[in-house]
């Protein structure tokens, strides 16, 4: 059953109770990795760990993601700055406990490329947030392994 989350803003990324920052090197350049973000929103299944389907929703101003654990959500676009900023928030989910979610996406030119920065910023009772903590190592390794993914993919194209 989905459950509503606090409705959190972008400057939710600098007060979350629980910040988590994985940055990574890829080689194509900001255009490319923002459109990959943003524009193509179903591509998500193709290059991002975890994600089985992801679809824009409400003319591209949402989102609707589920991942292969059975875990979905359906989220608000809050930022969308061509070829450098993307971001949005979890206004429903069925993953358990969670109070607030906001994933932040930063692209910045790196020599021919872009240095990718995603923070997971969250709200959650305490053992949420200790589990979210654990879970860093996997999720840090997610992030690594998709940013080369969607290197490829982008390669590719």
């Amino acid at each position: 059953m989905a459950r509503r989350l606090r409705p959190v803003e972008l400057d939710f990324v600098k007060s979350a109770p629980l910040r988590l920052v994985f940055a990574a090197e890829v080689a194509a350049r900001p255009e490319k990795v923002y459109a990959a973000l943003a524009d193509d929103v179903a591509g998500w299944s193709h290059w991002f760990t975890g994600v089985a389907r992801s679809a824009p929703t409400h003319g591209g101003t949402g989102r609707e993601v589920h991942l292969t654990g059975g875990t979905r959500f359906t989220e608000t676009v809050l930022a969308a700055e061509p070829d450098s900023h993307y971001a949005y928030r979890v206004d429903t989910t069925n993953a358990p406990g969670l109070h607030a979610l906001l994933e932040d996406w930063r692209l910045t030119p790196s020599g021919s490329g872009t240095r990718l920065r995603w923070m997971f910023a969250a709200d959650g009772p305490a053992p949420v947030r200790f589990l979210l903590t654990l879970a860093r190592p996997g999720l840090g390794r997610a992030f690594r392994e998709s940013a080369r993914a969607l290197d490829r993919r982008l390669a590719e194209t």
